[in-house]
């Protein structure tokens, strides 16, 4: 298995790539390509106490860098010598089984789309986060790759979700929920509506297990394994959650540091605090995947640390191991809707 990592991507490029590739190679057994500056790599890797390059390491130099202030849509064009560029031309190659990236999300999307393509049926690739529920987890489909959606584009990112959650995740029979203000079938927008019988047909047809509409309190209640959502909408939900989950982090340690008590009582829980912190900690998750991608593409957190990066590195090996886009090919005929139905 080689995964290839965009070196230059993220706040921390190129170190936290550097020790979160040398760190996967070791645990993870994988080989990798590292695309980059290659003065900035060798530096990065010296810093780490690599003075030569591990045996299943290798850098493929890069000499430009997409950066966040250059337009998502064509970045990857105007610099066709980026990291992001070169990486996914490499996976459109065969040259490694995954890219990784923590650069910006627009343009890795773009060039995803444009250079490694679509599965062929495909409207849209959809990003497709594990999140934390009292269920474990959920896989959020979309979650911010496509604001402006049509109920067919529900409809493949629910296929899209439940194969991910059972190839990837191993959930045997995903509860599948569209994402809306009510659980009643009437509730929401023409959007919900046409996308609501899309999905009702296709769990009535035995494809999916369509459980209904689903709140989001209900959603992070546990109430289903793959939530449904346009992408602006989830992106919402997504954010919410994680800002959610910071303030709970922090009110707790406000409360704990507030008396010699308080104090006290934190050493007793230190271990169960740990455990609440690294379930709402997305460095744990790594990355989240292009969905609907012909080969695996997985974003990674632009603040990512090493230990961000090395987790990114085991979902993509994961992703590429799993079968999922075969999978995805196999059965992309089913996720199809005639233009006529659509607009139910």
């Amino acid at each position: 298995m080689k995964i290839i990592i965009d070196a230059m991507g993220g706040d921390n490029a190129p170190m936290a790539a550097v020790q979160g590739a040398l760190e996967a190679h070791r645990l993870h057994r994988v080989d990798i390509i590292l695309v980059g500056r290659m003065a900035d790599i060798l530096r990065a890797l010296e810093a780490c106490g690599e003075k030569t390059l591990p045996t299943g390491v290798e850098i493929r130099d890069a000499s430009q860098v997409v950066e966040i202030a250059d337009d998502p849509a064509t970045a990857f064009k105007v610099k066709k010598d980026s990291s992001l560029t070169v990486g996914l031309n490499l996976l459109k190659a065969g040259e490694g089984d995954a890219f990784v990236s923590a650069g910006s999300t627009g343009a890795l999307l773009a060039g995803a789309t444009l250079v490694v393509k679509r599965i062929r049926g495909i409207r849209r690739a959809a990003m497709g986060p594990v999140i934390p529920t009292a269920g474990g987890k959920a896989i959020l489909c979309d979650c911010g790759a496509n604001a402006a959606c049509t109920p067919e584009y529900l409809l493949q990112f629910a296929y899209l979700g439940s194969y991910y959650a059972q190839k990837v995740c191993g959930v045997e029979k995903p509860r599948v929920a569209l994402l809306n203000i009510g659980a009643e079938e009437e509730k929401g927008d023409e959007l919900r509506h046409g996308a609501y019988a899309l999905l009702k047909e296709a769990g009535d047809a035995g494809r999916i297990c369509f459980v209904g509409n689903i709140e989001a309190n209900d959603a992070m209640l546990g109430g289903a394994d793959v939530i449904v959502a346009d992408g602006f909408t989830g992106n919402i939900m997504l954010k919410s959650l994680e800002g959610t989950g910071k303030f709970l982090l922090k009110e707790l340690k406000k409360m704990f540091l507030s008396s010699t008590k308080t104090k006290l009582a934190a050493g007793l829980v230190k271990g169960d605090l740990a455990d609440m912190k690294k379930l709402l900690d997305p460095s744990e998750i790594g990355g989240t995947a292009f969905l609907g991608i012909s080969k695996p593409v997985i974003k990674a957190h632009g603040s990512s640390d090493a230990r961000a990066i090395c987790n990114a590195v085991l979902r993509a090996k994961e992703y590429a191991e799993s079968g999922f886009i075969a999978d995805v090919e196999r059965d992309v005929a089913l996720m199809k809707v005639e233009r006529s139905v659509e607009n139910i």
